[in-house]
């Protein structure tokens, strides 16, 4: 029985441009001479920048990585850092990557060079934190089903008779205070446990092309009477060549609503709050038999007192809040859109000042229709 043909050097290109890690080979004298997609896009560098180029050229300030890849080269062994490293070039953000280098053998030759393998843990972070938020929700969800209706209708009792009560009383001011102050007590809390349902109810997501520029402008037309007199202005950085994208209208209104609400209500007088849409080169998403979808990125920074790192770990939690009269379910209600849109939702500390939220959202809509499915 003959051997299964090897594949060709077009199929391994292939395999190698479809690696979600950044993949780079050089030589024994330490030149670039393979350069995949992930790399590119981990390091903001083009192929055509660095294949034929000196490694140390381009990672001269990463002195763990160059390390490791001379230790490889010298003695012709694989090794692995123990720790993770922060990878950063002057065209690209800081990730925190795991590296593995791996010396190149043939069956006759010596040692032709090295492989290097950077593995992106920010994302498996971001995913992990997104999930651990999901769990909350999870567990939210199935506690508002139960408890909703069981205080719903005891609750529509009290208002009812509280209303009775304030029309048997109609001339009785002094009285009718209480009555008022019944009525106006239950109207809350029945509307805190609406918010509780939103997040347990399914809900038929209504997909349709939505212009985020257009939905964004609104937004900000509405939010900026609400903030003239304080000073606050919009500062615009949006990318006019991203085309509509799929979602539900209504749920991300209320998402950017939102937000861009409580960026108003965090910043100080007389400051800008700017809003970007770009590409996200950090994200996509992949689906089982689908080819992976960029993201669309809509950030929104302020310029308020930022978010400590004890508040980071809390502000998905469902009732957890440090706004004055806040019910704490606002960003919660905001995660669970985002995650039924397959997006991801980040917050983060500015290093001049305030705070940044970051929403990725898919560019196209997977071919499944999960999120319709999610409300069926």
């Amino acid at each position: 029985m003959s051997p299964p043909p090897r594949p060709s050097h077009q199929e391994y290109a292939l395999i190698l441009e479809n690696i979600g890690d950044a993949i780079l080979a050089i030589d024994q004298q330490g030149k670039i001479i393979l350069f995949n997609s992930a790399a590119q896009l981990y390091t903001g560098l083009s192929e055509k920048q660095t294949v034929g180029q000196s490694f140390v050229q381009f990672f001269q300030n990463q002195e763990i990585l160059c390390y490791l890849v001379q230790t490889t080269l010298d003695e012709g062994r694989s090794i692995s850092s123990h720790e993770t490293i922060s990878s950063r070039t002057p065209n690209s953000q800081p990730r925190q990557v795991s590296v593995t280098v791996s010396p190149i053998f043939s069956d006759t030759e010596p040692q032709q060079g090295a492989v290097i393998l950077l593995h992106d843990l920010t994302r498996v972070r971001s995913l992990e934190g997104a999930g651990r938020h999901a769990d909350q929700l999870a567990m939210i969800e199935t506690m508002a089903a139960g408890l909703a209706h069981e205080i719903k209708n005891p609750l529509g009792g009290i208002k009812g008779s509280a209303q009775l009560l304030q029309m048997e009383l109609a001339g009785n001011i002094e009285l009718q205070e209480y009555t008022q102050l019944i009525v106006r007590e239950t109207t809350r809390v029945n509307r805190i446990i609406e918010e509780l349902l939103n997040l347990s109810r399914p809900r038929n997501t209504q997909i349709e092309p939505v212009n985020i520029s257009q939905l964004l402008n609104g937004i900000v037309t509405l939010q900026k009477n609400t903030v003239i007199d304080h000073g606050v202005h919009f500062k615009w950085q949006l990318d006019p060549s991203i085309p509509d994208i799929p979602g539900d209208r209504d749920l991300l209104m209320s998402l950017f609503l939102n937000l861009i609400k409580n960026s108003c209500e965090a910043t100080a007088d007389k400051s800008i709050i700017t809003i970007t849409t770009r590409i996200d080169s950090e994200y996509h998403l992949s689906l089982p038999g689908t080819h992976p979808t960029p993201m669309v990125q809509i950030s929104i920074s302020d310029q308020g007192p930022g978010i400590s790192t004890a508040e980071l770990e809390k502000i998905f939690t469902p009732f957890y809040t440090t706004k004055t009269g806040g019910n704490g379910l606002g960003l919660s209600i905001c995660q669970k859109i985002v995650t039924d849109h397959e997006g991801l939702l980040q917050f983060s500390n500015r290093p001049e000042g305030g705070t940044q939220v970051k929403v990725s959202l898919p560019l196209f809509h997977n071919r499944t229709n999960n999120a319709t499915d999610k409300g069926k």
